[in-house]
């Protein structure tokens, strides 16, 4: 019990002290996660467990779409991207393909890796600027 309170506690102390770009980080990997989770449980064939974690992995994506700065065009893709992985998301819901999840996780892997390596580098930019 003792554990299981320092672990959330520093789990909110985590999210409590990210910037905008570590939670969306954060975001991309708690999506992945929830991916994965599917669709151990739909080879389980433990359906309950299936749509818990789908329905956790649309509600990542949700954030990561509401989120967005419409103003860049960037983000109108992205905006797009999201919905076709809702709509993945939703398909594999209803028919327990892990498939479908396959192709999102592929997608959102991308993003992520893209979006951890944009991190780096805004970083040394960041860090030759004060110099």
């Amino acid at each position: 019990m003792a554990l299981n309170n320092a672990v959330y506690q520093y789990q909110q102390n985590s999210v409590m002290t990210a910037t905008p770009e570590e939670l969306t980080l954060m975001l991309y990997n708690g999506c992945l996660k929830a991916i994965r989770f599917a669709k151990v449980a739909i080879e389980d064939k433990d359906y309950e467990k299936t749509n818990f974690y789908i329905c956790k992995a649309e509600a990542i994506i949700r954030e990561l779409r509401a989120t967005l700065d419409m103003k860049y065009d960037l983000s109108h893709n992205l905006y797009d991207l999201y919905t076709y992985f809702l709509d993945r998301l939703i398909e594999a819901n209803v028919k327990k393909e892990t498939s479908m999840l396959d192709e999102t996780e592929g997608f959102v892997t991308q993003l992520r890796d893209a979006w951890t390596q944009a991190m780096k580098e805004a970083r040394i930019k960041q860090s030759g600027r004060g110099q």
